[in-house]
């Protein structure tokens, strides 16, 4: 019978334990959603008269940055213009457009409406699909 008092007050101990660790822990803080531009003056970036354009804004730090930045070069075409943006090199539109994290794609169209946008990796069959949908979409 003592086995038993003595097993219950260990697992009391533990439990109590274990309540005042996890009132002691902190969260972690919580970041703000990154956003990226609706809207871009075309005449800030490279052939402002093509029908679309890709930017691609990344940084020179950015593990994943160069990966994004081999597959958005693929997608220029005679009517899809594409810029890559790195940070250090671009810092003023980085600022302009309050581009806060990288990778981000922008897909605009002739007037600048960004009509298709990647925070973060995204593979290469995701970025051509949605630039085949947006310039599918536009009347």
């Amino acid at each position: 019978m003592i086995r038993f008092v003595i097993v219950g007050v260990v697992v009391v101990v533990a439990l109590l334990a274990n309540l005042w660790q996890r009132k002691r822990q902190v969260d972690a803080p919580t970041q703000g959603a990154s956003e990226v531009p609706s809207q871009i003056d075309r005449s800030d970036f490279v052939r402002p008269d093509a029908s679309w354009i890709v930017l691609a804004f990344t940084s020179a730090t950015c593990q994943t940055c160069s990966d994004i930045e081999r597959k958005v070069r693929v997608l220029e075409t005679s009517s899809v213009a594409i810029q890559i943006l790195e940070y250090t090199a671009e810092r003023e539109l980085h600022k302009r457009y309050k581009i806060d994290a990288v990778p981000a794609v922008l897909m605009a169209d002739a007037s600048g409406v960004v009509r298709a946008n990647f925070l973060g990796p995204v593979s290469a069959t995701d970025l051509w699909a949605a630039l085949a949908r947006v310039r599918d979409s536009v009347v």
